[in-house]
């Protein structure tokens, strides 16, 4: 969210610069949002990927999957204490480790400038202002963007809209109105991609089992001396059907795709123009995280 369409409500204005004082940052500060965004992304996945955690899942691993090793053995018996022993342990510790890495991947999540800027996020929202993306990772969601989330943005009570302006008076001095900036429309083609993304992606699957059904028949049909084994030939053709279709649809959801890139391009030039944009969907969501 700009700081433009931050400072567009006074009263969002103030409470932004009030938790921002407390956090040290200005959150009406485009450049430093951004800063704080990048810094904050790249601090969660290091925790996330830092020796500790391999080392704990390949504790858990090990010691869930050590106790089938003993089948293996000439004498199973002789080793079962031992081997359960050594199993249960690396499990423990390796429980106890991945524990302790969540624990400190939280922390950094839930301590810190983005627990204002998730505070600024609600106030907004509950000022009448729509949030048109949240990144997963800004509330401990899933890359695909399921869950609740670790650290979810906060829900406060709706605020009624402020009161309008007194008309000024003849006498008073002419000021210059703000004019909003315009909120593109949706287009046609970006509809249609949020329909389609999801959907078709058959074409290889079914092709290559077209291809292997006409070899089968025909294989068949040498082996047994069967000539209508032969008409399985026939699917080849279908198949190079069917993927051709494939490769039409992929080209058309590729241009799609393209168009919606250019649709949220525009919902964030209005957004840092001061427009109120509307919430992107789930595809268009999706879209913006896979990118």
């Amino acid at each position: 969210m700009s700081g433009t369409v931050l400072r567009s409500d006074t009263r969002v204005r103030e409470a932004a610069r009030d938790i921002g004082a407390r956090y040290g940052v200005d959150y009406t500060d485009d450049a430093a949002v951004t800063t704080l965004l990048a810094e904050g992304r790249r601090s969660l996945e290091a925790e996330q990927r830092q020796p500790a955690a391999w080392f704990g899942m390949l504790l858990l691993v090990t010691g869930l999957f050590l106790p089938f090793g003993l089948r293996m053995s000439p004498a199973p018996n002789a080793h079962l204490f031992a081997v359960l022993g050594a199993s249960g342990g690396m499990t423990v510790i390796g429980v106890a480790v991945l524990v302790r890495v969540r624990a400190r991947w939280k922390r950094a999540l839930t301590h810190g400038p983005l627990v204002g800027y998730r505070e600024v996020l609600g106030v907004a929202r509950a000022h009448g202002i729509p949030l048109a993306h949240i990144p997963p990772w800004l509330e401990g969601r899933t890359t695909s963007g399921g869950g609740k989330g670790a650290a979810p943005i906060p829900t406060y009570p709706p605020v009624e809209p402020a009161p309008e302006a007194p008309a000024e008076t003849a006498a008073a001095p002419s000021t210059t109105v703000p004019v909003p900036a315009p909120v593109p429309p949706k287009p046609w083609a970006v509809s249609h991609y949020e329909q389609t993304v999801d959907a078709g992606g058959w074409h290889d699957e079914t092709g290559c089992l077209l291809i292997l059904a006409g070899a089968g028949g025909v294989t068949w049909a040498v082996t047994v001396g069967t000539a209508v084994g032969y008409a399985a030939l026939l699917l080849v053709p279908l198949a190079i059907w069917v993927w051709l279709a494939g490769r039409r649809q992929g080209r058309e959801k590729e241009e799609l795709r393209e168009e919606a890139l250019k649709y949220i391009k525009a919902l964030e030039t209005a957004q840092a123009a001061g427009a109120r944009v509307p919430e992107l969907s789930p595809q268009l969501r999706k879209l913006v995280d896979g990118d």
